[in-house]
């Protein structure tokens, strides 16, 4: 019982994860993968909301 080697991560999940880390702070727009990989932390830190 031998455990398998896992599968190297395609191209795809690697950019979803680099997207998901990088919030392309001085740029005009948002990323949308990093708004949604936050959620809603925001919410959760803000003193106001306890």
């Amino acid at each position: 019982m031998s455990k398998q080697p896992k599968a190297p991560q395609t191209q795809q999940q690697l950019n979803h994860r680099a997207d998901a880390l990088n919030k392309n702070t001085g740029t005009s727009g948002t990323n949308p993968v990093n708004a949604k990989a936050q959620g809603n932390r925001g919410k959760q830190l803000n003193p106001n909301q306890r």
